[in-house]
C-alpha cells in the first residue's frame, strides 16, 4: 500500500463516547495511520456525555477505508431511518479489509446488512437483538469472522483496537501501545458484565427488558426493510 492505512470512523449524533475515543487513543498510535472522523456535514456533533465532537470529513470527503469502524450509542439506531448514512456504511464496507464495531454499532452493520450470517457482539444488554439481522450473537469481548471484527460494551473498544493492531502490524507493535497507554485494567468491583459475580442479577433484568422494550421494535422494523 503507498498510502498510509485509512480508518474511516463514523461519528454520529449521541454516539457513546468512550465506543469511539478508546479505539481512537489506540489508532492515533499506530504507525502510518490516518484516522478519518466522518459524518453528513464538518460541524459538532453530540455525544452522550455532555461534549461535542467536530467530523474531520463529510462522507464524500472521506475516501475509501482500509477499516470501517462504528462506535455505538443511542444515536447507532437512530441511524435505521438515515439511508445515506447506512448506504455510506454498506459502500464502504465493499472495498474495505475490515468492517469494524464497538457495543451497539454492530446494529449499525446488521441495518446496513452487513452481518448475516456472522458471528458478531454487542453490548450484553442488547445482543440478543443481534439475531433479528440474521447475525450469530457471541458473548465475547472481541469477535472476529472473517473480515468483520465486533467488540462487546463500551470499554471493550480498547480491547477491540489493539486487537486490530495485532492484526494489521503484529503483537509486538500493539503490546507497545498498550504499555504506552497504561491500559492496565484493576477494577475496584468485579461487576463489569452479567457473569460476573458482583453483577446484580435485577439490574441485568431491568436493563435488558428496557432494552427490549425501547429497541426491540426498532430493530425489528429495520430487519423487515432488509426482508427478515
Amino acid at each position: 500500500m503507498n498510502r498510509p492505512l485509512r480508518i474511516v470512523c463514523l461519528l454520529f449524533p449521541q454516539v457513546t463516547q468512550l465506543d469511539l475515543t478508546g479505539p481512537a487513543q489506540v489508532f492515533a498510535r499506530m504507525p502510518d495511520t490516518e484516522v478519518v472522523y466522518v459524518w453528513h456535514r464538518i460541524e459538532p456533533v453530540p455525544t452522550d456525555a455532555g461534549f461535542a465532537m467536530l467530523p474531520t470529513a463529510a462522507f464524500a470527503g472521506a475516501g475509501q477505508a482500509d477499516v470501517l469502524f462504528v462506535p455505538g450509542g443511542k444515536g447507532s439506531f437512530d441511524l435505521f431511518d438515515d439511508e445515506v448514512a447506512l448506504g455510506f456504511v454498506r459502500t464502504q464496507a465493499e472495498n474495505a479489509r475490515y468492517v469494524t464495531s464497538v457495543c451497539t454499532g454492530s446494529f449499525a452493520l446488521g441495518a446496513a446488512g452487513l452481518l448475516t450470517g456472522r458471528r458478531a457482539t454487542s453490548h450484553w444488554g442488547s445482543l440478543h437483538l443481534l439475531a433479528e439481522f440474521g447475525a450469530i450473537p457471541t458473548s465475547e469481548r472481541v469477535v472476529r469472522d472473517g473480515d468483520v471484527i465486533t467488540g462487546a460494551g463500551v470499554s471493550s473498544g480498547i480491547d477491540f483496537a489493539l486487537t486490530l493492531t495485532a492484526e494489521l502490524f503484529g503483537d509486538n507493535v500493539a503490546k507497545r501501545i498498550q504499555l504506552g497507554i497504561e491500559y492496565d485494567p484493576a477494577p475496584p468491583f468485579d461487576a463489569g458484565s452479567p457473569a460476573r459475580p458482583d453483577a446484580d442479577p435485577g439490574e441485568v433484568a431491568r436493563w435488558i427488558a428496557g432494552v427490549d422494550a425501547a429497541r426491540g421494535p426498532l430493530v425489528r422494523r429495520a430487519a423487515a426493510r432488509l426482508g427478515r
